[in-house]
């Protein structure tokens, strides 16, 4: 069982593998390079807010490298030190799209939407559904296991949901930065591309590793089902 689920989370790993090495060559070579405007993420977030409307985004500093987020629930923009107080390229472009996701919340954009309203089915399924396969497999309730890839299948759903929004908030940013003056020649318009589209790939390997992982559990569950019959 173990070999299997290997051979099934081998291409979402290189997938992933893959992405982070895009991550953190983009990511490098971007955060030595400084913006035109010699701003920063907390000076770049303070240049976009009040531009498209978004003066009642907080901006907080976050622990860690790259863990930029914005949270809806507070309309927290947080930027990690490397972000928020560097003046390069890829701390204007990762502002920028944390930017792109509070412009999603103000406008009720749909697939963030939904992605916040399953959040806590994934919680949910991505725990239960794994022990209830297995318990179905043990003891031979191939109905059991049913229910169990049925509850996991939400973090498939997650990670789809979560690609659009990620791709949205990404053409959200370069569409600001480019409409509000901020990035000003080609050389930045490529930094910018390259830092996003690097980030994007993660979200497609997040995808891709949550549909082998269905799929194997799928096949686990179809064989306890296999044995029923027999």
């Amino acid at each position: 069982m173990y070999f299997d689920y290997l051979l099934y989370m081998i291409p979402g790993l290189l997938l992933s593998l893959f992405a982070q090495s895009r991550v953190k060559s983009a990511y490098n070579k971007w955060s030595q390079v400084r913006n035109y405007h010699n701003l920063t993420g907390v000076e770049t977030a303070e240049q976009l807010k009040p531009r498209v409307g978004l003066e009642n985004v907080k901006i907080a500093r976050s622990q860690g490298s790259l863990t930029d987020h914005y949270d809806p629930r507070n309309e927290t923009l947080s930027l990690s030190q490397g972000v928020a107080d560097q003046p390069s390229v890829a701390a204007m472009a990762i502002t920028a799209h944390e930017l792109g996701h509070a412009l999603q919340d103000k406008t009720s954009y749909g697939p963030m939407r939904l992605r916040t309203a399953i959040v806590p089915i994934v919680s949910l399924g991505s725990n239960l559904g794994v022990i209830l396969v297995m318990i179905g497999v043990v003891l031979n309730f191939a109905n059991l296991a049913t229910i169990g890839v049925i509850l996991f299948s939400s973090t498939a759903l997650f990670s789809l949901v979560t690609l659009p929004v990620e791709l949205d908030a990404s053409k959200r940013a370069r569409e600001m930065l480019d409409q509000t003056g901020l990035v000003t020649n080609e050389e930045e318009r490529v930094g910018v591309k390259a830092v996003l589209d690097a980030a994007a790939w993660t979200y497609v390997a997040g995808l891709a590793t949550s549909i082998m992982q269905l799929l194997y559990y799928m096949s686990v569950a179809g064989r306890a089902s296999g044995r029923r019959r027999s």
